[in-house]
């Protein structure tokens, strides 16, 4: 029986360095991926951002139009990242028990797929709640940043085990 390749990181030329993945011959697909993050907080904190008791305004609906804004950027953040003409991008908030859950989608046709734009989605949606709300509470913490489910393209569907709703981690 003949022994799998061992995998091997797809940013590196055959000399070892550094390279931006050549996907000029790969098709065009519909790919999507969904991101999530989980902002734990204290139940005072919660209560605040519940009766919109902000000094910034909305931490959700702010949070959901950066998440948004930074999809969008995410080839000029990430140095190797391709730069796609994203079709849809939808970034939501929800608290839970113990803080918020940030779910991030991002939706392209093209040749490479969207991973990076649905975490630098749910990340910077996590972070812009938190900025709205260190006035209330600094102890504030971001867990949980990872990619929930991708399709499209050559290696297909993949999704993680669901977790419970507002448990982080």
């Amino acid at each position: 029986m003949a022994k799998k390749p061992a995998p091997k990181l797809s940013h590196y030329d055959a000399d070892g360095r550094v390279a931006m993945v050549d996907v000029s011959a790969k098709p065009l697909t519909a790919r999507t991926a969904k991101a999530r993050a989980f902002l734990r907080m204290k139940p005072a904190t919660l209560k605040a951002i519940r009766t919109l008791k902000s000094p910034k305004g909305n931490p959700l609906e702010i949070a959901r139009i950066a998440g948004i804004a930074a999809a969008k950027r995410t080839s000029e953040l990430i140095p190797l990242c391709h730069p796609l003409p994203l079709t849809h991008v939808d970034v939501r908030a929800q608290l839970c028990k113990n803080g918020i859950e940030v779910t991030s989608e991002a939706t392209v046709t093209g040749p490479t797929g969207v991973e990076m734009e649905a975490l630098m989605a749910a990340s910077v949606a996590a972070l812009t709640i938190y900025d709205m709300c260190k006035s209330i509470e600094r102890g504030i913490t971001i867990e949980d940043i990872y990619v929930a489910k991708k399709s499209g393209g050559r290696s297909g569907t993949y999704e993680r085990a669901a977790r419970k709703r507002g448990q982080g981690t």
